[in-house]
């Protein structure tokens, strides 16, 4: 493949994971109350906290991912926010039975999501990001440029 294509390719993907995560994050912020309601509800702790947090993955992840910006960094802060709440949400083993295969194809919908972040980790933003001017060092890859 070309270089071009690559980079056409990474920008489709950051946008589609973007897609994911961004109504997501900028409805629990106009519901941020329910949102902490169901964190509480779960037995977590510091729920008005966690919520905040939530809120500010789900919203400044998908953005810093559409601009292409700090790529390694988004991609630990989507990964490990995937991760909390897949635990907390679709632990499909804590299910009753007749819940399970719902909450089962969840979990590992979200194991795919990390997935893509990973490969998002390792690839960069491409040559169609802002990190392409700033931050990365004459890169277009991302943070850190990649060995050859």
């Amino acid at each position: 493949m070309t270089t071009r294509t690559n980079d056409v390719a990474l920008l489709a993907a950051r946008l589609a994971v973007a897609a994911l995560f961004l109504p997501a994050g900028i409805g629990k912020l106009f519901g941020l109350s329910g949102f902490t309601a169901m964190l509480a509800s779960k037995g977590l702790p510091y729920p008005d906290l966690l919520a905040v947090l939530g809120v500010a993955a789900e919203v400044l992840g998908p953005i810093a991912l559409i601009l292409g910006v700090a790529p390694r960094l988004t991609a630990l802060l989507l990964i490990a926010f995937t991760l909390v709440a897949t635990l907390i949400s679709h632990s499909f083993w804590t299910f009753p039975a007749e819940a399970q295969a719902a909450q089962q194809t969840q979990f590992f919908k979200n194991v795919a999501i990390i997935g893509g972040l990973l490969f998002y980790f390792v690839s960069g933003a491409g040559v169609f990001s802002i990190s392409r001017f700033v931050g990365s060092r004459g890169s277009s890859r991302g943070i850190v440029a990649p060995a050859e």
